[in-house]
């Protein structure tokens, strides 16, 4: 019998349908990946604003977790939105019991409509708890910034802060420089036991459908360290996916907000 590479999701969930859990799920099966989730919240969400979050109680997110984890297993964890010290505690000793690898952190904290998803006090437990644990953080640099407490706003800056991120325990560093402005868009990857520095650039695509490009990126990353890439051509394989999504996704409408991405632009409408 065939098995499946397999990834789980530890992340919040989007009922408009662009980002979180959806995101992760939909990104995974794009990349020929089986996906499984564990919801942390629920969220009542469209594409301009979040009305709502309902959080789901941290002793039955890890009940999901063990459920998956003792019958099914899996080869990559992608980590999205945890909105409390408890949640983020509960996941990291199901990471360290489970002894999961290739764990990918998007350090979730605000929504692209500018709602805020993470609370103050889960701050300090996701850079004391979490981010040890990780194989790699995909934060940008608004996110960069709440961890590190200072800001980070250029891409002169970004080397540093990806050093400074390291020194907090996570074994690489991608800082996503989407919110840079200028004609080309900066992702730099820092791998820490090796000490290298590597951009990845792309050209800056002109759109307001960019709902949910974090969760995107960052299970496409965990996607491809699912299926066995190193972690620097997994980034770049997920980069080339993002991109595409983002292009394809320009040419639709979708809510009166930020619209979703194209998560199957490879599959569907071959001749959009």
């Amino acid at each position: 019998m065939k098995s499946y590479f397999r990834a789980l999701t530890i992340a919040g969930s989007d009922s408009g349908g662009g980002a979180g859990i959806q995101a992760d799920l939909k990104t995974f099966s794009a990349l020929d990946v089986f996906g499984m989730s564990a919801i942390t919240a629920l969220t009542a969400q469209n594409t301009w604003q979040v009305t709502g979050i309902f959080p789901v109680p941290p002793e039955f997110i890890g009940r999901q977790i063990d459920a998956v984890m003792e019958d099914i297993g899996c080869d990559a964890v992608k980590i999205g939105m945890l909105h409390s010290p408890e949640v983020i505690e509960v996941v990291a000793s199901k990471l360290e019991q489970w002894r999961c690898s290739n764990v990918v952190v998007d350090p979730v904290m605000i929504s692209k409509s500018g709602d805020k998803l993470l609370r103050d006090d889960a701050v300090a437990a996701l850079r004391e708890r979490l981010l040890p644990l990780a194989t790699l953080i995909t934060p940008n640099l608004p996110e960069a910034s709440v961890l590190l407490g200072q800001p980070v706003e250029t891409a002169d800056q970004m080397p540093e802060a990806a050093r400074a991120l390291a020194l907090l325990g996570p074994a690489n560093v991608l800082i996503k420089g989407g919110h840079l402005t200028g004609q080309t868009s900066h992702d730099l990857l820092h791998e820490r036991t090796r000490e290298t520095m590597v951009t990845f650039a792309c050209d800056r695509i002109n759109t307001p459908n960019s709902h949910g490009t974090g969760c995107t990126l960052s299970s496409a990353i965990a996607a491809g360290l699912a299926r066995g890439l190193d972690l620097h051509r997994a980034v770049a394989q997920a980069k080339e996916y993002i991109t595409g999504a983002l292009k394809a996704g320009a040419k639709y409408q979708t809510g009166k907000g930020h619209g979703p991405v194209h998560h199957f632009y490879n599959l569907w409408n071959k001749n959009d």
